[in-house]
């Protein structure tokens, strides 16, 4: 059976600002044969997106709160705990 689900996020923390990019990455610590991983945003039951990592190449304020991945192995399920997101006020400009 599928256990030990985790996730990773970079930036580290979950903060960053609007237009960042975000890199959740989830991975198990237990499984047999092909593992398939499913994300999920506030408890959706529809996946945002399927493998074993999600990108956003520029968050939105909306794109916020707590993520979780879903892996499976054909038989067993297992989910992650939730990680929150906090999305922050837009980046400041370069200095020219």
């Amino acid at each position: 059976p599928v256990s030990g689900v985790s996730l990773a996020v970079e930036p580290p923390g979950g903060q960053l600002a609007e237009g960042d990019c975000l890199v959740l990455s989830c991975s198990v610590a237990a499984g047999t044969g092909p593992i398939s991983f499913s994300w999920h945003r506030e408890g959706s039951a529809t996946p945002l997106a399927t493998g074993p990592r999600y990108e956003l190449r520029a968050v939105q304020h909306q794109d916020g709160g707590c993520y979780r991945c879903s892996a499976t192995d054909g038989g067993t399920a297992a989910d992650s705990a939730p990680l929150r997101v906090t999305v922050l006020g837009e980046r400041d400009p370069a200095p020219s």
